[in-house]
């Protein structure tokens, strides 16, 4: 009913699902909210899902080709846009730099499934999109390895500074290690393991997703950034029964995001909300997060970063906050710090104002600065055989607009590819009948059987030269 909603409203759902869970907290007095270890870990299992999906859906290829900017404003941009949101909030509202700071943290991380929700069927196309969702990959565990360093460390200072960047750079090394090994180990399992069901193959992956946090946090790693590795490298690999693990964890993530936010808001406090204390700096920093901080700190993060001026401006404002800032002003609570419920109270406002005013503005912005963007329907029928083997020659590609296979025949296909088969291809979720005189088209998706020798000249061919 919220996607529905969305679709109209152009409110993105999580908002819909947290605004809900607080209604009915403050409405209902029998509703009680649950205990903060339970949320806490609620939320947990909830981001591993979300984080190993994530991670799935870049793939190896997309995060190797935009490796260098999802890095710099993964960490970097997280640690500029942390500093200059807890100077704001000491300098203007006096608020004690230690508590300025884990407000600050708990703000910084971003998340666009927000953005994806409220484009509706519109999806990003080129580097921006891939580099929106690795970016929120990567800061979600710099944000939560930052918070329980600060948290851990009790004060700001030299010696208290110098073993929170100790203790993050520890947690970084071994998530991102731990996640690269037991996403190869995954694979090396999945190929040479056979099961008997064809349903334990997405539960086996789950189980080792989990498996891989639990590891990587006994070995005092960030066990997020574990699994958002291991869903990186396992993405596009080709393992059996890929299409299904795929949808499975597709699936889970998407009811871990209502679970999370439905949960979170049973949290809300609306009485706090109210209070001048709260809403004004949560408003103000919220403003200032979206116009200044975040599009200056990610910006000289993509200063070396080749993109077009559109694409750089629509990430620049597309920092949407979601599930996350609010977990970490969770972790506030739990840890006892002073004033925990007014800091919890200015991040909910300040995600509130995010995802509401700011993701509200993202379909006019994406057409302002006219993003290019493709429109994308659901596709419930599928044509395929099941093989006992791994086939092999097999290739899916797309025909991209501008590229050389961009108006070329099947039978010209052959003669500069070199010996090849092209069996399947569908045009706007059609299937168009293979001829020697079939013409490829932009957007076509074209199954072809080729040697591996020619899988390099049709990359060339059906890829645009830019």
């Amino acid at each position: 009913m919220a996607n529905r909603l969305t679709e109209r409203l152009k409110i993105p759902t999580p908002l819909l699902v947290l605004a809900g869970g607080a209604v009915a907290a403050n409405a209902l007095t029998a509703l009680q909210a649950p205990p903060e270890h339970v949320v806490e870990r609620i939320i947990t299992v909830a981001l591993i899902l979300v984080l190993f999906d994530g991670g799935m859906h870049i793939g190896w290829p997309r995060f190797r080709a935009a490796a260098g900017p999802i890095v710099s404003t993964g960490v970097v941009g997280t640690f500029l846009t942390a500093a200059a949101s807890a100077v704001l909030l000491h300098v203007a509202f006096g608020i004690d730099w230690y508590l300025a700071a884990l407000v600050a943290t708990a703000v910084a991380p971003t998340d666009p499934a927000v953005v994806f929700s409220v484009l509706g069927r519109r999806e990003i196309a080129g580097r921006s999109g891939t580099i929106l969702e690795g970016e929120s990959g990567a800061n979600d565990p710099v944000g939560i390895a930052l918070m329980s360093s600060l948290l851990a460390a009790g004060a700001v200072s030299i010696a208290g500074f110098a073993n929170v960047g100790v203790t993050f750079c520890l947690q970084m090394v071994i998530g991102a290690v731990i996640g690269l090994v037991g996403g190869r180990a995954l694979l090396i399992f999945v190929r040479r393991v056979p099961l008997p069901s064809e349903g334990l193959y997405p539960l086996r992956t789950l189980a080792v997703a989990l498996m891989l946090y639990g590891v990587t946090t006994l070995a005092h790693g960030s066990g997020f950034l574990a699994v958002f590795v291991a869903g990186i490298v396992v993405g596009d690999a080709r393992v059996p029964y890929r299409q299904e693990v795929a949808r499975f964890h597709a699936a889970l993530a998407g009811l871990a995001e209502i679970v999370a936010f439905g949960v979170l808001g049973l949290t809300v406090d609306l009485h706090v909300l109210g209070r001048p204390d709260v809403w004004i700096p949560g408003l103000l920093l919220g403003v200032a997060l979206t116009v200044v901080i975040r599009p200056l700190g990610v910006g000289i993060c993509l200063i070396p970063v080749r993109l077009r001026r559109n694409e750089r401006a629509f990430i620049l404002f597309a920092g949407l906050k979601g599930a996350v800032p609010i977990l970490l002003g969770e972790l506030l609570r739990t840890a006892g710090v002073p004033q925990a419920e007014r800091l919890y109270g200015i991040v909910v406002v300040v995600v509130t104002f995010s995802v509401l005013v700011q993701g509200g503005s993202v379909p006019m912005v994406a057409r302002l600065l006219r993003l290019p963007m493709r429109t994308t329907e659901p596709e419930p029928w599928a044509v395929g055989v099941r093989l006992r083997d791994e086939p092999h020659g097999v290739q899916r590609l797309t025909v991209a607009a501008g590229s050389a296979a961009d108006g070329m025949t099947v039978e010209s296909l052959g003669d500069v590819a070199g010996d090849v088969w092209v069996s399947i291809v569908v045009r706007a979720s059609g299937l168009v009948p293979v001829r020697a005189d079939t013409e490829l088209q932009a957007g076509d998706v074209v199954v072809i059987l080729a040697e591996s020798e020619h899988s390099a000249r049709l990359n060339q061919l059906f890829c645009r030269a830019d």
